[in-house]
């Protein structure tokens, strides 16, 4: 910045400019009075964001200043707005008062005069570090994650801070693009230097990326002396942990938001599913952005912000263990059959605050009043729901776990009932939040304010009484405190001077004068009130210590309440709509009855439509399904109905259909669709091959993998040949469960030699030369693609249409001419057959040219380079003489 050049700044911009240098990259909220404010590049920045008025104060290097700010009482918004535009800003605060900034002058010798209050950087606020409620989405997670990578492994820890949900885990580099997709961070912290994070990811020096100082850092903020109790930890991860916890502590200017004890993540308890599989399904954001659409936005219930979350949390990382699984379905059928039961709870949830992101505003030092009745009242109906719910017959063993959390909270939920006003209000700095009775000290400082305004009010009836002046009232400001005002008219009387009135102020229309006795009895209210203020902190103080020493059982408070929520949350929704329990088994099978795309039947339901149900068999003599048929007749919707439904089943949800008996699927891949990816350079069909790329070298045996029209965006032989070559790698390579919808009939020949394949197709019909979409699914090979039909009801001229036929009934009568493009294709032996072809031998010239390069010419005599002459001559195809 040009500006800094300047040789005499005045004092407060030399202090601005030494913070604005701390801030790095973060935009600069400077503190003054009751505004924030920026200036040079950040007020630019920020106007332009913000859409408020740039402005200029005086000059510095001789130019104007450009200058804009924020009242401090709304800023939440603004920084929301600042943040969601992948801002970062710094917060500096007055660290001292006027007078502590004067007593400091006074001691170093410096003229009050030029004094200036100290201000400091307090805490910078970034996407990953949000604890205020006005800047998070409820039903969002908000996770920062640090990564670190030892011998080729990636170490990675993730952190909700509104929460202090911390989790380690490790794995490959080649899979971290999965692992951050599953994670859906706000923010990423990577070591200096390090080429794979993501490109927006905030870089922190290596050094604080050391596995020992993550494993004392740890040890520190739990107060232990080994991290043993909370599982093995890698080096990896304990080298990440140290990063999260140094940028944790840098941003927060030396104080810890909460952090709960780390878990441990073990990779092979989840379903692993990559970027691109987890945007094809739309499981939490839809294509266009947002819930809406998505398959949250359709099976979500939850009636609180924490339920949701862990719902998003269960549906990112669905279960392997057939137990786990199994406890999650039995907590949704024990409430899906207790329809009054589940409405009494339900409605018992929404009134509960969200205990885990108050308990986090408490600990990390922003918490409020109003926080510290949240927790009260959060606690207070987790012990009635315990009470209720323990009487309960057949409790299924999930919720008994879930019901021992909700308990040992009664002496601070009574201390903070006794404490505490029944509605304490959001900002402490008034006082007010301290219930009558609680301290009898406090009491009587608050009884001594009012008695000193009650004196002030017959003081002022009295003034009006002695000076004659109806209109006389004592009023107050910040600015002046107490004071008599009367109309200008009446002034002169309180100006003589034996009136016993000071003149204070002059107003338009009116007068400010001062007694010794408004000046005495104004003193005692101030003292009084101070008093009361600071009694009141303290308790505060007290009450947030004790609280803070209780955050691991009212965080697993918290956490029981919401795992509450998602069961009946999901109950409710299976109830909405009829869907089953599945059985999950530990077996390569897929048998679905009467399945339905939760999101799509969701949509046809607000439009009175009615969504046609198909159903699934695979195993392991019928594990490979070919599905042709029409374009909008349903292919893809099938194959992604189908990925949903196993994807539900071991996140322990209920499913749309019949009946369901899902094999446990290891690694879920869907290659339906794709998009160029221009920033990167990528077409379409790029990006196509790079995902099934990823899918052949990742899936296993008990993987599910969905694929859609492999082959399209390149030549029809280049196409076909792919397809081909990929169905047979599935089929005869990775053995697993696949349904491949594709338009090249011809692939209807793998049915001859791979025995684990079927041949399927959406119906479809022509009537009266209009097409008519079924979107049911049959077995047996599609007889003809209706690419035309769909081409016409799509809206193409007749004439294209027309024309288009007569080039198709040319290229059919060649292809039955010539056998098909596909003539051939069934004498090649199976993909797992083929052998690498033996190198053909070297033609005569190629071999001529090879001893020509080996000669060395100039050691040959005249005799020797004649004799190769002949030889070469000699060797050469008689054609070529």
């Amino acid at each position: 910045m040009a500006a800094r050049d300047d040789p005499k700044p005045t004092p407060m911009m030399a202090q601005y400019l030494a913070l604005r240098e701390e801030a790095g990259d973060a935009l600069l909220f400077y503190r003054m009075g009751d505004f924030f404010e920026l200036f040079f590049e950040d007020a630019r920045r920020a106007a332009a964001i913000l859409d408020i008025a740039l402005t200029t104060r005086g000059e510095h290097g001789g130019q104007p200043i450009p200058m804009c700010g924020v009242p401090v009482h709304s800023a939440e918004s603004y920084l929301a707005r600042l943040i969601k535009a992948g801002e970062r800003v710094a917060i500096a605060e007055q660290v001292e008062t006027p007078e502590e900034a004067k007593a400091r002058a006074k001691r170093e010798g410096t003229p009050s005069s030029k004094v200036l209050v100290g201000r400091s950087i307090v805490r910078l606020v970034t996407a990953g570090t949000l604890t205020e409620e006005a800047l998070l989405e409820p039903r969002r997670a908000n996770v920062l994650v640090a990564l670190a990578e030892l011998r080729g492994t990636v170490g990675i820890a993730a952190v909700d801070v509104s929460t202090g949900a911390m989790v380690l885990e490790e794995c490959p580099a080649d899979l971290l693009g999965a692992a951050l997709a599953r994670l859906a961070p706000s923010e990423v912290v990577v070591p200096e230097d390090w080429p794979h994070g993501p490109e927006e990811a905030i870089v922190r020096p290596r050094t604080t990326f050391a596995s020992d100082a993550g494993a004392e850092r740890l040890k520190a903020v739990h107060g232990v002396a080994t991290l043993d109790a909370f599982g093995a930890f890698t080096r990896a991860m304990l080298a990440a942990a140290g990063g999260l916890v140094s940028y944790l502590d840098h941003v927060g200017r030396g104080s810890l938001p909460l952090l709960l004890p780390p878990v441990l993540r073990e990779t092979a308890k989840t379903m692993a599913m990559d970027a691109a599989t987890r945007a094809s399904l739309e499981i939490l954001e839809s294509a266009q952005g947002g819930r809406a659409g998505s398959l949250i936005g359709a099976i979500d219930r939850c009636v609180t912000g924490a339920g949701s979350r862990l719902l998003a949390e269960d549906l990112s990382a669905p279960l392997l263990d057939t137990g786990e699984i199994e406890a999650r379905l039995a907590l949704v059928q024990f409430w899906q059959g207790r329809p009054i039961e589940r409405a009494r709870l339900r409605d018992a949830l929404r009134g509960v605050p969200d205990l885990g992101r108050a308990l986090g505003r408490v600990v990390a030092g922003r918490g409020s009043p109003r926080d510290l009745g949240a927790l009260r009242d959060g606690l207070a109906e987790a012990a009635r729901l315990h009470h209720w719910l323990s009487g309960a017959p057949d409790r299924p063993a999930l919720l008994d776990t879930v019901l021992a959390r909700l308990t040992g909270h009664g002496a601070l939920t009574d201390h903070l009932s006794r404490a505490l006003v029944p509605t304490p209000p959001t900002e402490r700095a008034s006082g007010g939040f301290i219930a009558d009775g609680y301290d009898a000290s406090l009491d009587a400082l608050r009884a001594a304010s009012g008695d000193a305004r009650r004196a002030i009010a017959a003081m002022e009836a009295r003034y009006r009484e002695e000076t004659g002046i109806a209109a006389l009232k004592i009023r107050h400001n910040g600015v002046l405190g107490y004071f008599i005002e009367v109309p200008a008219r009446h002034a002169d009387a309180l100006m003589a001077a034996d009136s016993g009135f000071t003149h204070r102020q002059t107003m338009a229309g009116a007068m400010r004068f001062n007694s010794l006795t408004l000046h005495e009895e104004a003193a005692r209210i101030a003292e009084a009130g101070g008093h009361a203020l600071a009694c009141e902190e303290a308790h505060f103080e007290a009450l947030v210590a004790e609280i803070v020493a209780a955050r691991e059982s009212i965080a697993a408070t918290a956490a029981a309440l919401a795992r509450l929520d998602v069961g009946a949350g999901n109950a409710e929704r299976a109830s909405e709509a009829d869907w089953c329990r599945p059985e999950v088994l530990d077996k390569p099978c897929l048998t679905i009855t009467a399945g339905r795309h939760p999101v799509v039947e969701a949509a046809l339901a607000r439009s009175g439509e009615r969504f046609v149900a198909n159903d699934c068999g695979l195993d392991a003599h019928d594990r490979l399904w070919l599905i042709g048929g029409p374009n909008m007749g349903g292919k893809s919707t099938f194959l992604r109905q189908n990925a949903l439904i196993v994807l539900l089943a071991q996140a322990g949800c209920f499913v749309p259909a019949s009946a369901a008996r899902i094999g446990l699927v290891d690694r879920l891949f869907s290659r339906v669709g794709a998009a160029d990816n221009l920033a990167r350079g990528r077409s379409t069909f790029m990006v196509e091959m790079v995902e099934t790329a990823a899918i052949l070298a990742q899936a296993t045996h008990r993987s599910f993998v969905i694929l859609d029209e492999v082959g399209r965006g390149t030549s029809t032989y280049d196409g076909l040949a792919l397809a081909w070559a990929v169905a047979e790698a599935v089929h005869s390579q990775i053995g697993c469960r696949c349904l491949f919808a594709t338009h090249y009939h011809e692939l209807a020949r793998l049915a001859e030699t791979c025995e684990a394949l079927s041949l399927h197709h959406v119906r479809a019909r022509e009537w009266q030369g209009d097409l008519v979409l079924l979107h049911e699914l049959a077995e047996g090979p599609a007889d003809r693609s209706y690419g035309l039909a769909v081409a016409r009801l799509a809206g193409v001229p007749a004439s294209v249409v027309a024309r288009a036929k007569a080039v198709l009934a040319k290229l059919e009568a060649q292809r039955e001419a010539t056998g098909g493009i596909a003539a051939g294709l069934g004498d090649l032996p199976l993909f797992a057959n083929l052998k690498p072809a033996a190198p053909e031998p070297a033609s005569p010239e190629h071999q001529l040219a090879e001893a020509l390069r080996a000669a060395d010419l100039d050691a040959l005599t005249p005799r020797e380079a004649l004799d190769l002459l002949y030889e070469w001559k000699r060797n050469l195809p008689k054609a070529a003489r």
